[in-house]
């Protein structure tokens, strides 16, 4: 799935159908930043060379992640991890993952299927689109208002801190929210290692 993912600024006004250049300068343009302080997010891989390019010719900022493109879309939507805008290419689930989380926040997402194969299209099909080629709205891949999204850092990052273990337990960081709502809460556990002896880390 080719996505698109920014935060409540920028909602509604990027479009898969856009440029790179005119989506990053609407982003610009909507949260008040010159073009070289906008920071875009991509997976580090081999077919987004072509993205990356057109980024940096634009001076935007460009972070590459070797994973996890379903924190990169959340990432969006908080101020305080420097990131506006998740562009390319990642699996179709957690494409549908980052759009629940992003109808949570306030924030915008777009995918456009890139079935690889003939049994992926019927795949397509028989849940129901026709048009892979078109633009999935946020709408489209998040029905109504009633959905929660809920999150654990497994390793540290921008928004989540990763389980620690401590004299007490296991210490985690989670963030869960509502669409209905609005509301995102951030929840701090401490885990009994002696009740729940299989929480460890593997190497």
């Amino acid at each position: 799935m080719d996505k698109i993912a920014v935060g409540p600024e920028a909602a509604g006004l990027i479009s898969l159908d856009n440029s790179i250049e005119e989506n990053i300068a609407i982003v610009a343009k909507a949260k008040n930043k010159n073009v070289e302080d906008v920071v875009v997010t991509i997976l580090h891989r081999d077919r987004h060379e072509e993205i990356i390019q057109r980024v940096r010719a634009t001076g935007a900022r460009i972070k590459l992640i070797p994973d996890g493109d379903v924190a990169a879309a959340i990432n969006t939507a908080f101020p305080k991890t420097g990131v506006d805008l998740l562009l390319g290419s990642g699996g179709a689930p957690e494409g549908v993952i980052a759009a629940v989380a992003m109808k949570c926040l306030g924030g915008d997402f777009q995918g456009r299927l890139l079935p690889e194969d003939e049994a992926q299209e019927k795949r397509c099909q028989d849940m129901g689109i026709a048009d892979t080629g078109r633009i999935l709205l946020l709408d489209d891949l998040v029905k109504g208002e009633d959905c929660i999204f809920a999150a654990t850092g497994v390793t540290d990052g921008e928004l989540l801190r990763g389980v620690q273990f401590t004299g007490q337990g296991g210490q985690t960081h989670s963030v869960v929210m509502r669409a209905k709502s609005g509301t995102v809460r951030f929840v701090e556990g401490i885990h009994s290692l002696k009740k729940k002896p299989k929480m460890v880390m593997k190497p």
